[in-house]
């Protein structure tokens, strides 16, 4: 019997990757807690496997003081000596308790305690074993479905593909043989605490190292990988060996490597970017396969590059939805602000309008309040051009700034620029006016002063016919 019992420990030891000593650690725990309900005592209980007999013995410890001011847990030397005639102060006695009437609900409590902790030790082999591991490519069989997540089998135990850490375009089966790279050990995670991952970028860094031996070796390393998983990959990779191409490496003979990868991961693109240790040679490649006409750092110390394109090469250096220069972004760990040629001249002409423009001040906006002036003022803009030149949400981010505030903004400043329309054009009119006035008395002087035209005297106006009827009837006649 005691043979048998032991040799279920060690079976279940192994079945669990786990000590024997865990597992007789745990049964006497339990008993001690089975004990300790069934007598519904204080005192000190200790358990004791015997591998011999396969009994687990509890006892009841008291410690032997000279004054005792705990009887649940201290006895006195006097008693001691009682039961133990070698009893001293300092030493502990200990009394058998029988175990064979605790019953069938201690003998739940046991069972329950005892699977308590063969798990709980589970948990830590578990842990102390793959928390060393992450970051490494392993092979996994989809076990089942749990909501989104899905539970897959590593062999020793089980490990959670989350939603998010599975590729957007990849559909999963039961049974399913998967690669994954283990992204970490959550040990404080109610089922499976070891989480695997098919869209982390170590997974392509990983599947690189398996087919390109000049990785593996060393010879060829990659600095820098950014993934949009199902999508699309940027890696960048440099060689230790001048007489080695990185790329041409990685690629493979007629991309055989490469196409290898591709799919293991279902068609993802994948880009294969030479590093370079200067920014701007870094960013010019890793938005390829777009042709960059020129890279500026706008900020080193917020780490900002502005990249200018053709015009024609705008569409291909975003990319489909940004997706392009987002991932150049990862690579190279800048932000990339690009745009076309086109752009850019406009960009420079209206600086070159600013600088040449005068700017009108807020003043001169009328219904605006001198309060208001000044929060607007406080915010960077001080002038009625560049206040017209924003936004309605650009103008209610300044504190103090209101929706009908803007409005009121607004109208003032159509009326300001209405007004100096209007203005401009009656200077314009009255200008004209008076031009043509000095017209017509020129004209009227060279007339009165041309030599041969007669003076023709108002008396010789012929009068009408209407205002003498003697007049009209000679005429008549």
């Amino acid at each position: 019997m005691a043979n048998l019992l032991y040799q279920q420990i060690e079976m279940l030891s192994r079945e669990k990757h786990i000590e024997p000593e865990v597992v007789v650690s745990a049964i006497e725990d339990a008993m001690v807690v089975a004990a300790r309900k069934y007598y519904k005592s204080e005192e000190d209980l200790r358990a004791k496997f015997n591998q011999e007999t396969g009994q687990v013995d509890v006892y009841s410890v008291h410690m032997v003081v000279e004054e005792v001011t705990d009887p649940k847990k201290e006895i006195s030397l006097a008693e001691a000596k009682k039961k133990n005639p070698a009893a001293e102060v300092g030493t502990e006695i200990v009394a058998a308790k029988p175990t064979d009437v605790l019953g069938r609900i201690a003998a739940q409590t046991a069972k329950q305690v005892i699977l308590q902790k063969v798990r709980e030790a589970e948990r830590d082999t578990i842990f102390n074993e793959y928390h060393t591991r992450v970051g490494e490519l392993v092979t996994v069989i989809v076990k089942r479905a749990e909501g989104p997540d899905l539970i897959v089998d590593m062999g020793r135990t089980e490990a959670r593909l989350p939603k998010r850490e599975q590729s957007k375009l990849e559909t999963y089966n039961i049974g399913e043989r998967l690669r994954v790279v283990i992204k970490m050990v959550d040990r404080a995670a109610k089922g499976p605490q070891v989480i695997v991952s098919r869209a982390d970028a170590s997974l392509v860094q990983r599947l690189f190292e398996m087919e390109v031996p000049e990785i593996y070796d060393g010879t060829v390393q990659i600095r820098f990988a950014a993934r949009e998983a199902g999508e699309r990959t940027k890696v960048a990779v440099m060689s230790r060996d001048k007489d080695v191409d990185p790329v041409g490496a990685c690629v493979g003979m007629k991309g055989m490597r490469v196409q290898s990868i591709i799919r293991e991961l279902r068609g993802e693109k994948i880009d294969i970017i030479p590093y370079s240790e200067e920014t701007v040679a870094f960013a010019q490649k890793a938005l390829s396969p777009a042709k960059v006409t020129r890279v500026q750092i706008t900020d080193p110390e917020n780490k900002k590059l502005e990249v200018i394109v053709e015009d024609s090469q705008l569409s291909l250096a975003i990319g489909k939805k940004g997706q392009n220069v987002r991932l150049a972004s990862k690579l190279i760990g800048w932000d990339i602000d690009i745009k076309s040629e086109e752009e850019k001249r406009q960009e420079i002409e209206e600086q070159m309008t600013a600088l040449t423009a005068p700017a009108t001040p807020l003043t001169s906006l009328a219904g605006v309040g001198a309060k208001t002036i000044e929060k607007i003022e406080a915010a960077g803009i001080n002038s009625v051009e560049k206040l017209a030149g924003m936004t309605p949400e650009q103008l209610m981010e300044i504190p103090g700034i209101g929706e009908k505030m803007v409005d009121k903004i607004y109208q003032a400043v159509n009326r300001f620029y209405e007004g100096g329309a209007a203005a401009s054009e009656a200077p314009a009119e009255a200008a004209a006016v008076e031009a043509e006035s000095a017209e017509n008395s020129e004209t009227a002087t060279a007339v009165e002063e041309a030599p041969g035209v007669p003076e023709v005297a108002e008396e010789a106006t012929p009068a009408s016919t209407e205002d003498d009827p003697r007049q009209a009837e000679e005429t008549k006649s």
